[in-house]
Protein backbone atom coordinates (compact mmCIF):
# COMPACT_ATOMS: atom_id res chain seq x y z
CA UNK A 1 0.00 0.00 0.00
CA UNK A 2 1.88 3.16 -1.21
CA UNK A 3 0.33 6.64 -1.40
CA UNK A 4 1.43 9.25 -3.38
CA UNK A 5 1.19 12.51 -2.39
CA UNK A 6 -0.28 14.92 -4.68
CA UNK A 7 -0.43 17.77 -2.37
CA UNK A 8 1.06 18.83 1.20
CA UNK A 9 0.47 21.64 3.39
CA UNK A 10 2.55 22.44 6.69
CA UNK A 11 1.37 23.99 9.38
CA UNK A 12 2.82 24.92 12.70
CA UNK A 13 0.48 25.87 15.57
CA UNK A 14 2.00 27.84 18.09
CA UNK A 15 -0.12 28.53 21.77
CA UNK A 16 0.73 30.47 25.09
CA UNK A 17 -1.02 29.71 28.27
CA UNK A 18 -3.58 27.79 28.78
CA UNK A 19 -7.18 26.84 28.53
CA UNK A 20 -9.85 29.66 26.39
CA UNK A 21 -7.41 32.68 27.46
CA UNK A 22 -4.58 31.56 26.05
CA UNK A 23 -3.68 32.77 22.68
CA UNK A 24 -3.35 30.64 19.55
CA UNK A 25 -1.90 31.10 16.60
CA UNK A 26 -0.70 29.25 13.54
CA UNK A 27 1.60 29.93 11.00
CA UNK A 28 2.07 28.18 7.53
CA UNK A 29 5.01 27.12 6.72
CA UNK A 30 4.43 25.61 2.97
CA UNK A 31 2.36 23.85 0.70
CA UNK A 32 4.35 21.10 -1.44
CA UNK A 33 3.56 19.68 -5.27
CA UNK A 34 3.84 16.12 -5.90
CA UNK A 35 7.79 16.63 -7.09
CA UNK A 36 8.83 18.95 -4.10
CA UNK A 37 7.33 16.19 -1.36
CA UNK A 38 9.27 13.82 -3.13
CA UNK A 39 12.62 15.43 -2.77
CA UNK A 40 11.52 16.63 1.13
CA UNK A 41 12.55 15.60 4.07
CA UNK A 42 8.84 14.98 4.85
CA UNK A 43 8.96 12.04 2.90
CA UNK A 44 10.69 9.54 4.61
CA UNK A 45 9.43 11.20 7.92
CA UNK A 46 5.77 10.38 7.14
CA UNK A 47 5.42 8.07 3.96
CA UNK A 48 5.22 4.91 6.56
CA UNK A 49 2.40 7.14 8.81
CA UNK A 50 0.18 6.91 6.19
CA UNK A 51 0.60 3.70 5.20
CA UNK A 52 0.25 2.62 8.95
CA UNK A 53 -2.87 5.29 9.35
CA UNK A 54 -4.58 3.19 6.02
CA UNK A 55 -4.08 0.12 7.82
CA UNK A 56 -5.43 0.86 11.81
CA UNK A 57 -8.48 -1.01 12.20
CA UNK A 58 -11.77 0.63 13.58
CA UNK A 59 -14.98 -0.82 14.32
CA UNK A 60 -18.27 1.32 13.76
CA UNK A 61 -19.31 -0.20 17.57
CA UNK A 62 -15.73 -0.26 19.31
CA UNK A 63 -15.51 -2.75 22.14
CA UNK A 64 -14.53 -0.12 24.84
CA UNK A 65 -16.38 3.15 25.38
CA UNK A 66 -13.02 4.70 25.34
CA UNK A 67 -10.72 3.44 21.64
CA UNK A 68 -8.33 5.77 20.31
CA UNK A 69 -9.34 4.67 16.85
CA UNK A 70 -12.83 5.84 15.81
CA UNK A 71 -15.26 5.66 13.06
CA UNK A 72 -16.92 8.77 12.38
CA UNK A 73 -20.30 9.53 10.04
CA UNK A 74 -21.49 12.81 8.82
CA UNK A 75 -24.55 14.20 9.97
CA UNK A 76 -27.16 15.56 7.67
CA UNK A 77 -30.63 15.90 7.99
CA UNK A 78 -33.69 13.25 6.49
CA UNK A 79 -33.99 13.84 3.01
CA UNK A 80 -30.35 15.65 2.12
CA UNK A 81 -27.23 14.66 0.60
CA UNK A 82 -23.96 14.96 2.23
CA UNK A 83 -23.23 18.10 0.67
CA UNK A 84 -25.40 19.80 3.08
CA UNK A 85 -22.71 18.68 5.75
CA UNK A 86 -20.55 21.73 6.16
CA UNK A 87 -17.30 19.41 7.39
CA UNK A 88 -17.99 17.12 5.00
CA UNK A 89 -17.72 20.17 2.34
CA UNK A 90 -14.60 21.24 3.88
CA UNK A 91 -12.94 18.14 3.61
CA UNK A 92 -14.21 17.90 -0.51
CA UNK A 93 -12.69 21.60 -1.02
CA UNK A 94 -9.20 20.26 -0.08
CA UNK A 95 -9.72 16.84 -2.33
CA UNK A 96 -10.82 18.97 -5.15
CA UNK A 97 -7.73 21.35 -5.17
CA UNK A 98 -5.91 21.22 -8.60
CA UNK A 99 -3.42 23.45 -7.80
CA UNK A 100 -0.52 24.11 -4.21
CA UNK A 101 -2.60 27.34 -4.12
CA UNK A 102 -5.84 26.08 -3.80
CA UNK A 103 -5.02 23.16 -1.61
CA UNK A 104 -3.28 26.01 1.08
CA UNK A 105 -6.26 28.19 0.64
CA UNK A 106 -8.47 25.97 2.02
CA UNK A 107 -6.12 24.56 4.15
CA UNK A 108 -6.31 28.08 5.72
CA UNK A 109 -10.40 27.60 6.33
CA UNK A 110 -9.75 24.21 7.47
CA UNK A 111 -7.20 25.60 10.18
CA UNK A 112 -9.16 28.62 11.37
CA UNK A 113 -12.17 26.25 12.03
CA UNK A 114 -9.90 24.00 14.59
CA UNK A 115 -8.01 26.73 15.93
CA UNK A 116 -11.29 27.44 17.39
CA UNK A 117 -12.15 24.21 19.65
CA UNK A 118 -10.82 23.53 22.87
CA UNK A 119 -8.39 21.00 22.96
CA UNK A 120 -6.12 23.07 20.44
CA UNK A 121 -2.19 22.42 21.69
CA UNK A 122 1.04 24.09 20.20
CA UNK A 123 2.39 21.37 17.46
CA UNK A 124 2.94 20.39 13.57
CA UNK A 125 -0.79 20.27 11.87
CA UNK A 126 -0.21 18.69 8.35
CA UNK A 127 -2.56 18.53 5.33
CA UNK A 128 -2.25 15.76 3.18
CA UNK A 129 -3.86 14.73 -0.24
CA UNK A 130 -2.42 11.55 -1.54
CA UNK A 131 -3.48 8.45 -4.42
CA UNK A 132 -3.69 5.17 -3.89
CA UNK A 133 -2.83 4.92 -7.46
CA UNK A 134 -3.24 0.70 -7.43
CA UNK A 135 -7.21 0.98 -6.01
CA UNK A 136 -8.99 4.13 -6.70
CA UNK A 137 -8.94 7.20 -9.17
CA UNK A 138 -9.90 9.71 -5.65
CA UNK A 139 -7.81 11.08 -3.17
CA UNK A 140 -7.61 10.28 0.24
CA UNK A 141 -7.27 13.56 3.25
CA UNK A 142 -5.09 13.13 5.93
CA UNK A 143 -4.73 15.11 8.64
CA UNK A 144 -2.33 15.22 11.11
CA UNK A 145 -1.86 16.64 14.37
CA UNK A 146 1.88 16.42 15.92
CA UNK A 147 2.44 17.77 19.52
CA UNK A 148 6.06 19.00 20.51
CA UNK A 149 7.96 17.27 22.45
CA UNK A 150 9.32 19.06 24.99
CA UNK A 151 12.99 18.78 26.80
CA UNK A 152 14.15 17.37 23.46
CA UNK A 153 18.27 17.55 22.99
CA UNK A 154 20.35 16.49 20.04
CA UNK A 155 23.76 15.94 19.63
CA UNK A 156 25.49 19.01 17.98
CA UNK A 157 29.66 19.31 17.68
CA UNK A 158 32.46 18.52 19.89
CA UNK A 159 32.70 21.96 21.88
CA UNK A 160 29.05 22.54 23.11
CA UNK A 161 27.86 18.46 22.97
CA UNK A 162 24.22 19.16 22.77
CA UNK A 163 21.52 21.62 21.51
CA UNK A 164 18.50 22.51 22.79
CA UNK A 165 15.58 21.65 20.06
CA UNK A 166 12.50 24.29 20.65
CA UNK A 167 9.86 22.42 18.22
CA UNK A 168 10.62 19.12 18.18
CA UNK A 169 8.30 16.36 17.06
CA UNK A 170 8.11 12.77 15.99
CA UNK A 171 5.20 10.49 14.83
CA UNK A 172 4.90 8.34 17.74
CA UNK A 173 1.77 10.56 18.95
CA UNK A 174 0.46 11.62 15.76
CA UNK A 175 -3.31 12.03 15.87
CA UNK A 176 -5.03 11.84 12.39
CA UNK A 177 -7.85 12.08 10.32
CA UNK A 178 -8.30 9.71 7.03
CA UNK A 179 -10.79 10.60 4.76
CA UNK A 180 -13.02 8.78 3.37
CA UNK A 181 -12.41 5.72 5.47
CA UNK A 182 -11.52 2.60 3.85
CA UNK A 183 -12.96 -0.72 5.92
CA UNK A 184 -11.07 -3.35 3.34
CA UNK A 185 -8.31 -2.63 0.12
CA UNK A 186 -10.90 -1.77 -2.61
CA UNK A 187 -13.72 -0.67 -0.37
CA UNK A 188 -14.35 3.22 -0.02
CA UNK A 189 -17.13 4.64 2.73
CA UNK A 190 -17.92 8.06 1.41
CA UNK A 191 -19.85 9.08 4.21
CA UNK A 192 -17.23 7.59 6.95
CA UNK A 193 -13.88 9.14 8.39
CA UNK A 194 -11.78 7.45 10.85
CA UNK A 195 -9.98 9.15 13.39
CA UNK A 196 -7.06 8.14 15.70
CA UNK A 197 -6.13 10.40 18.75
CA UNK A 198 -5.25 10.18 22.20
CA UNK A 199 -8.76 7.74 23.78
CA UNK A 200 -9.12 10.52 27.13
CA UNK A 201 -8.99 13.33 24.53
CA UNK A 202 -11.71 14.76 21.89
CA UNK A 203 -8.88 16.69 19.63
CA UNK A 204 -11.40 15.81 16.51
CA UNK A 205 -14.55 15.14 17.64
CA UNK A 206 -14.80 19.53 19.05
CA UNK A 207 -13.50 19.97 15.66
CA UNK A 208 -15.85 18.01 13.50
CA UNK A 209 -19.04 19.16 14.58
CA UNK A 210 -21.24 17.62 12.11
CA UNK A 211 -19.93 14.38 12.24
CA UNK A 212 -21.67 11.25 14.98
CA UNK A 213 -19.82 8.00 16.57
CA UNK A 214 -21.89 5.04 16.74
CA UNK A 215 -22.54 3.82 21.01
CA UNK A 216 -19.83 1.49 21.78
CA UNK A 217 -20.83 -2.55 22.68
CA UNK A 218 -20.57 -1.34 26.40
CA UNK A 219 -23.24 1.27 25.85
CA UNK A 220 -25.61 -0.32 23.66
CA UNK A 221 -25.54 -3.65 26.13
CA UNK A 222 -26.14 -0.61 29.02
CA UNK A 223 -29.24 0.96 26.57
CA UNK A 224 -30.54 -2.63 26.40
CA UNK A 225 -30.41 -3.78 29.91
CA UNK A 226 -32.47 -0.43 31.08
CA UNK A 227 -34.73 -0.69 28.76
CA UNK A 228 -35.14 -4.32 30.08
CA UNK A 229 -34.92 -3.35 33.64
CA UNK A 230 -37.96 -0.99 32.58
CA UNK A 231 -40.25 -3.69 31.63
CA UNK A 232 -39.57 -5.51 35.11
CA UNK A 233 -40.28 -2.61 36.75
CA UNK A 234 -43.50 -1.71 34.68
CA UNK A 235 -44.54 -5.29 34.70
CA UNK A 236 -44.57 -5.55 38.23
CA UNK A 237 -46.34 -2.47 39.19
CA UNK A 238 -48.47 -2.74 36.29
CA UNK A 239 -47.67 1.13 34.92
CA UNK A 240 -45.82 2.92 33.09
CA UNK A 241 -42.74 4.88 33.42
CA UNK A 242 -42.62 8.10 32.64
CA UNK A 243 -39.76 10.23 30.57
CA UNK A 244 -40.21 13.08 32.84
CA UNK A 245 -38.37 13.80 35.73
CA UNK A 246 -41.50 15.65 37.61
CA UNK A 247 -44.02 12.44 36.48
CA UNK A 248 -40.89 9.84 37.99
CA UNK A 249 -41.77 11.77 41.38
CA UNK A 250 -45.49 10.92 41.62
CA UNK A 251 -44.98 6.91 40.72
CA UNK A 252 -46.06 4.95 43.55
CA UNK A 253 -43.56 4.98 46.55
CA UNK A 254 -42.62 1.57 46.27
CA UNK A 255 -42.14 1.69 42.12
CA UNK A 256 -39.91 5.05 42.73
CA UNK A 257 -37.56 3.57 45.12
CA UNK A 258 -37.37 0.31 43.49
CA UNK A 259 -36.42 2.32 40.20
CA UNK A 260 -34.16 4.52 42.21
CA UNK A 261 -32.47 1.18 43.49
CA UNK A 262 -31.59 0.07 39.59
CA UNK A 263 -30.34 3.50 38.47
CA UNK A 264 -27.57 3.03 41.48
CA UNK A 265 -26.97 -0.10 40.29
CA UNK A 266 -26.29 0.49 36.43
CA UNK A 267 -24.00 3.81 37.46
CA UNK A 268 -22.27 1.54 40.14
CA UNK A 269 -18.79 0.72 39.45
CA UNK A 270 -18.41 -2.26 41.02
CA UNK A 271 -21.73 -3.98 41.75
CA UNK A 272 -22.85 -6.88 43.86
CA UNK A 273 -25.32 -9.63 43.00
CA UNK A 274 -29.03 -7.91 43.03
CA UNK A 275 -30.95 -11.44 44.16
CA UNK A 276 -34.04 -9.53 42.00
CA UNK A 277 -34.48 -12.27 39.24
CA UNK A 278 -35.22 -16.08 38.83
CA UNK A 279 -32.81 -17.62 36.84
CA UNK A 280 -35.63 -18.28 33.90
CA UNK A 281 -35.65 -14.16 34.08
CA UNK A 282 -32.41 -14.14 33.26
CA UNK A 283 -31.31 -16.30 30.97
CA UNK A 284 -34.67 -14.44 28.92
CA UNK A 285 -32.87 -11.23 29.17
CA UNK A 286 -29.31 -12.69 28.35
CA UNK A 287 -30.81 -14.16 24.98
CA UNK A 288 -32.13 -10.80 23.79
CA UNK A 289 -28.47 -9.18 24.58
CA UNK A 290 -27.02 -12.36 22.92
CA UNK A 291 -29.14 -11.36 19.54
CA UNK A 292 -27.54 -8.33 19.20
CA UNK A 293 -24.07 -9.19 20.68
CA UNK A 294 -23.43 -12.81 20.41
CA UNK A 295 -19.59 -12.20 21.48
CA UNK A 296 -21.12 -10.74 24.53
CA UNK A 297 -18.54 -11.14 27.74
CA UNK A 298 -19.62 -12.32 31.46
CA UNK A 299 -16.92 -11.29 33.69
CA UNK A 300 -17.27 -11.05 37.45
CA UNK A 301 -15.28 -11.68 40.45
CA UNK A 302 -16.64 -14.57 43.51
CA UNK A 303 -14.16 -12.90 46.75
CA UNK A 304 -10.72 -12.90 44.68
CA UNK A 305 -11.28 -15.46 42.41
CA UNK A 306 -11.97 -14.07 38.89
CA UNK A 307 -14.09 -16.14 35.82
CA UNK A 308 -14.10 -14.85 32.47
CA UNK A 309 -16.74 -16.35 30.11
CA UNK A 310 -18.88 -15.50 27.42
CA UNK A 311 -23.10 -14.29 28.05
CA UNK A 312 -23.93 -17.18 25.92
CA UNK A 313 -22.06 -19.56 28.54
CA UNK A 314 -24.46 -18.47 31.07
CA UNK A 315 -26.96 -21.16 32.23
CA UNK A 316 -25.08 -23.75 29.66
CA UNK A 317 -21.83 -23.67 30.92
CA UNK A 318 -21.72 -21.76 33.83
CA UNK A 319 -24.33 -22.00 36.50
CA UNK A 320 -24.90 -19.61 40.28
CA UNK A 321 -26.32 -21.18 43.29
CA UNK A 322 -26.60 -20.47 46.88
CA UNK A 323 -25.65 -23.55 49.22
CA UNK A 324 -25.61 -22.88 53.55
CA UNK A 325 -25.21 -19.52 53.30
CA UNK A 326 -22.74 -18.94 50.87
CA UNK A 327 -22.10 -18.35 46.49
CA UNK A 328 -21.28 -21.42 44.61
CA UNK A 329 -20.28 -20.91 40.79
CA UNK A 330 -20.37 -24.02 38.83
CA UNK A 331 -18.55 -24.34 35.41
CA UNK A 332 -19.26 -27.38 33.18
CA UNK A 333 -17.10 -28.29 30.15
CA UNK A 334 -14.93 -31.74 28.67
CA UNK A 335 -11.70 -30.70 29.17
CA UNK A 336 -9.51 -28.83 31.45
CA UNK A 337 -6.37 -27.21 30.05
CA UNK A 338 -3.16 -25.63 32.31
CA UNK A 339 -1.16 -22.87 31.68
CA UNK A 340 2.42 -22.74 32.65
CA UNK A 341 4.10 -23.81 35.50
CA UNK A 342 3.09 -27.62 36.82
CA UNK A 343 0.46 -27.62 39.88
CA UNK A 344 -0.35 -30.74 41.96
CA UNK A 345 -4.01 -29.92 40.49
CA UNK A 346 -3.19 -31.06 37.78
CA UNK A 347 -2.60 -34.33 39.16
CA UNK A 348 -6.69 -34.37 40.20
CA UNK A 349 -8.94 -37.50 39.54
CA UNK A 350 -12.05 -35.25 40.07
CA UNK A 351 -14.70 -36.18 42.08
CA UNK A 352 -18.64 -36.79 41.31
CA UNK A 353 -20.45 -33.48 42.16
CA UNK A 354 -23.00 -35.24 44.85
CA UNK A 355 -19.61 -35.88 46.87
CA UNK A 356 -18.06 -32.66 46.42
CA UNK A 357 -21.26 -30.77 47.89
CA UNK A 358 -21.79 -33.19 50.20
CA UNK A 359 -18.16 -32.25 51.36
CA UNK A 360 -18.93 -28.78 51.51
CA UNK A 361 -22.34 -29.38 53.64
CA UNK A 362 -20.10 -31.41 56.17
CA UNK A 363 -17.54 -28.37 56.54
CA UNK A 364 -20.39 -25.86 57.32
CA UNK A 365 -22.16 -28.34 59.75
CA UNK A 366 -18.83 -28.93 61.74
CA UNK A 367 -17.95 -25.32 61.81
CA UNK A 368 -21.61 -24.20 62.86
Amino acid sequence: MKFAIQFLSFFVIQTEGNGSDGSKKYKHFQTLSHEEYQDSELKAFLDSEFKRIAKRKAEVNPAYEQVPTKIGRFIVEPGHELSSNPNYNLFQRLRMAEDTQQFHQSGDDLLRIYMDTNAVRGGAFILALAKLNELFDEPFLFLLKCDFESKIARVSDEQSLISHVEMAINARNIKSIQYPHMPEEGMLEEWELKIHQASHARYFEDFLKYVSYEKSKPEIVNDQMMGLVQEYIETKWQAPIPDAEIEVEQLPEGMLQEKQQFDVWASSEKRELQEKWTHEHVMEAAERIIEHQPEMELKFKLDDISVKAKMADYGQHIHLARMNGKYVVLIEGDAFQFDKGVSPVELLHPEELTDVLQRLADRTSDIE
